[in-house]
């Protein structure tokens, strides 16, 4: 059953927390032979992410089993390569030519992870559709294994789940303010060179109208015109 939130009657961190506590599905994307599709997802350092996706039945549009028999129902074209690379453009996860898989890594630096899909070229073009889940952070935690092996009753495993959306919650504020004072300084640098450059730029234009004028002045006066 899907959870709806009215976002008039909650406050804003309120909002936040249960936008982190509801389940995220997998996303299905559409991907053309021969052409590549990339997302990408902000991750912060020493953050687990984990990543499954599978390819999508073209008859009835349900996804493909991991069995070798589903495998054996989709078509030779029906096939995608993955690679996830970081921030830095090194290489966590790669895969090609693949009916399914999955991967898990912990960041090991900030910024933006990219995950790129691509199916080979085929004659005639073929459209591939599969889903991919990506969950980083708290969404990346197992829960029901913590539930197995912790015996715990079933509302305090949501309230755990709670304490560390709010935990993850406070990492992100903290972590998006450093962002920010970046930014900040970044612009205070990038408005100090301009500053300069614009200082630079006029004392060339008027060393340039100096330098016309010099040179107007002595034709004249090599001309006896003045």
């Amino acid at each position: 059953m899907a959870t709806r939130v009215h976002h008039g009657s909650l406050p804003p961190l309120l909002l936040l927390v249960l936008a982190a506590a509801l389940p995220a599905g997998a996303l299905r994307f559409d991907l053309h032979s021969g052409h590549t599709k990339c997302i990408s997802d902000d991750i912060k350092v020493g953050a687990m992410a984990v990543g499954k996706y599978h390819i999508v039945a073209p008859d009835d549009g349900t996804p493909s089993l991991l069995s070798s028999s589903s495998q054996q129902q989709l078509p030779d074209s029906h096939r995608i390569s993955l690679r996830v690379t970081s921030p830095y453009g090194n290489s966590l996860h790669y895969a090609e030519n693949v009916h399914s898989g999955n991967f898990a890594f912990t960041a090991p630096e900030a910024g933006d992870y990219l995950a790129c899909f691509w199916a080979p070229d085929h004659r005639p073009p073929v459209t591939v559709a599969f889903d991919f889940d990506w969950r980083s952070g708290v969404s990346a935690r197992d829960w029901s294994t913590v539930a197995k092996k912790g015996q715990v009753e079933t509302m305090e495993v949501e309230l755990r789940k709670l304490e560390d959306t709010i935990k993850s919650i406070n990492e992100e504020m903290f972590y998006l303010r450093e962002r920010e004072e970046e930014m900040q300084e970044l612009n205070r640098r990038t408005n100090s060179r301009m500053a300069w450059l614009g200082f630079l730029s006029f004392a060339i234009c008027l060393s340039v109208a100096g330098l016309q004028l010099w040179h107007l002045k002595n034709f004249f006066e090599r001309k006896k015109l003045l």
